[in-house]
């Protein structure tokens, strides 16, 4: 295990998002000790692919958005939660939720997929701008369900 050396380098990056405890991430004070917890649990194995993932979700999300634990694994929240993603001993997932996994359907040939789930492999590059689309989309339907939600 052993996540904290390349957290700090993946937060030197400027990961935008609020989390707790780390300096690295500016100012910005929020999140969960939970997801520091998480984050220095990551299998040695999963490492590169894990922050690699992270790094494309938290550049996708808006400044506002936060970081939290929910199922267990790391989760980001902006109007609710965005999406969710985790490190696993053969895989990294990231779970967008079931209707923008499926509208990516096509993009997502090639990756093991299931309803609302994206299995990247270890060792192998995660789609950048995949990623970034598919949790931009995210973002905007979180935004749309707020605004119907507040005009009702």
């Amino acid at each position: 295990m052993g996540g904290s050396s390349v957290f700090r380098e993946s937060a030197e990056k400027g990961a935008k998002v609020k989390t707790g405890g780390h300096k690295s991430m500016g100012s910005r004070k929020g999140g969960s000790a939970g997801v520091d917890e998480y984050l220095a649990r990551v299998p040695a194995a999963a490492c590169k692919t894990f922050f690699e993932l992270r790094d494309v979700i938290l550049a996708a999300v808006p400044a506002e958005a936060t970081e939290t634990i929910s199922y267990k694994i790391p989760a980001i929240k902006h109007n609710g939660i965005v999406v969710w993603y985790g490190a696993f001993s053969k895989h990294c997932s990231l779970f967008p939720g079931g209707s923008v996994a499926a509208a990516f359907k096509k993009e997502l040939k090639g990756y093991s997929t299931s309803k609302g789930t994206i299995q990247f492999p270890l060792g192998k590059p995660i789609p950048k701008a995949l990623v970034k689309k598919i949790v931009k989309a995210r973002v905007k339907e979180k935004e749309s369900k707020e605004r119907r939600s507040k005009a009702t």
